[in-house]
């Protein structure tokens, strides 16, 4: 693993606390694999806060829509070995289709861009309102007429990939959670993946949670119902390293991978940009990307009723993160991004010189927190408030020992000016000087304000 790797996980707990703190969420699993390797794995807060259970690495989550890039490896595998084609459309596998349904190409099912409703005409399974459609009531919605026309435009669709996992039944005759288990989850090697929470098996799994508003207070989300015929769209349930493992191998880089170079190209392939999205994204075949600072990512996210889910593998980099949350506003997506930010900007200044390891630690004032973080020659004074901590962060050069210099900063900031740790009597740094300002430890913190202003 490169130095600067290990420099950037290094930070990664100490920022994801922080995040942790600031939102109040109940609990995060974050992963790391580095050329298909788990190299980061850990788990912050509850797997559940009614029973007060701890979070751990080993805790399966709902993970939702990922499920859509395991149901499109399957009929990558299948066309791989000729049952099918991704031009082939689906009336010719699934009957009691509205004949434009049937029309509509396994591809398009892929893309989201087959113009299919995307959760019926009562989505109410998404507010724990009612269960999942049971096949009978998914066939019923496909034998009605498509919301748009097939071929025009990028548009979310749950119902289509519930057809998709109907055609992966058709052509092999086994039932979907039986087949993408034996043809794509175990040969990759997921001993902590399912493809629905009734084949979950022995082993922990996170609560979902509300969000706080507007009881007040969370409320604890079994998360236990199946996801009936829309297993395929939403079913899955893994763990945080099973799923980095997982989108890393869909990199076409990969030693290892249950479908083809080829395949793998083809699924990550961007073929439909999201026209209303503010953000640059694209779909391939069950497969979100993007870029974020400056680095190309394939994958997806997911939300079921109180889980947000994402993962992003960066194939230029052989990286891959995943983030999972137990809260309706879990803040998975902006965590990976946050990831992602960390991970550049360590990459792009290398790993810390020696001399700087007495600049670092976490240094708190009446105004802000800041992080001291040395990475190559230097030390950036890191904001862990934001989503991207070293976003105008400050530059110091360390001139001599504990002592240095602002040489690069934003205009309101001190550039120019001086940095000092103070050490106390035995030799610890007690306080840190930037430019004019002093901060403090923690607990130096909360005692000046108690102080201060009283308990």
């Amino acid at each position: 693993m490169d130095k600067w790797l290990g420099a950037a996980l290094d930070y990664v707990p100490r920022w994801i606390e922080h995040q942790m703190r600031l939102s109040d969420q109940p609990g995060c699993v974050a992963a790391v694999a580095h050329k298909g390797g788990i190299v980061f794995e850990q788990a912050w807060g509850l797997a559940d806060l009614a029973r007060d259970i701890k979070l751990t690495p080993r805790h399966r989550f709902r993970v939702a829509s990922h499920s859509k890039s395991f149901t499109a490896a399957g009929v990558m595998r299948l066309r791989e070995q000729g049952k099918l084609g991704l031009d082939d459309p689906v009336g010719r596998y699934v009957s009691g289709l509205h004949s434009k349904v049937a029309k509509a190409t396994i591809a398009q099912l892929l893309s989201h861009s087959a113009g299919i409703i995307r959760d019926g005409t009562d989505s109410g399974q998404w507010l724990d309102r009612r269960p999942f459609a049971s096949e009978a009531e998914l066939r019923a919605a496909l034998a009605e007429k498509p919301v748009i026309a097939a071929n025009t435009r990028f548009k979310y669709s749950n119902h289509a990939y519930g057809l998709a996992g109907l055609v992966i039944e058709a052509v092999t005759g086994e039932p979907y959670a039986d087949w993408i288990k034996r043809a794509i989850v175990d040969p990759a090697g997921l001993a902590e993946t399912a493809p629905d929470i009734g084949a979950a098996g022995p082993g922990p799994i996170a609560r979902g949670h509300s969000g706080k508003w507007p009881a007040g207070r969370r409320f604890a989300i079994p998360g236990d119902n199946p996801t009936g015929a829309l297993a395929a769209a939403t079913g899955f349930v893994s763990t945080a390293a099973d799923l980095a493992r997982f989108f890393a191998q869909l990199d076409p880089a990969a030693r290892h991978s249950v479908l083809s170079v080829a395949g793998r190209r083809e699924m990550i392939r961007r073929q439909w940009r999201d026209p209303s999205e503010g953000a640059e994204r694209y779909y391939g075949l069950g497969i979100r990307s993007g870029t974020t600072h400056g680095w190309d990512w394939f994958g997806h996210s997911g939300g079921f009723q109180g889980f947000i889910t994402r993962t992003a593998m960066l194939p230029q980099q052989g990286l891959c993160v995943t983030v999972l949350t137990n809260a309706s506003n879990g803040l998975a997506n902006e965590w990976v991004d946050g990831l992602i930010h960390i991970l550049a900007t360590f990459e792009k200044n290398g790993a810390p010189a020696p001399r700087l390891a007495d600049w670092t630690g976490r240094w708190w004032s009446l105004w802000n927190v800041w992080d001291l973080v040395p990475m190559g020659g230097k030390v950036l004074v890191a904001d862990p408030n934001l989503f991207a901590p070293f976003l105008d962060a400050s530059e110091l050069n360390i001139e001599a020992g504990d002592c240095g210099r602002i040489v690069g900063a934003t205009g309101t900031a001190s550039y120019g000016e001086t940095v000092r740790l103070v050490r106390d009597k035995t030799g610890a740094i007690a306080e840190f000087w930037l430019g004019g300002g002093r901060l403090v430890p923690e607990r130096s913190a909360i005692r000046e304000l108690e102080a201060r202003y009283g308990r």
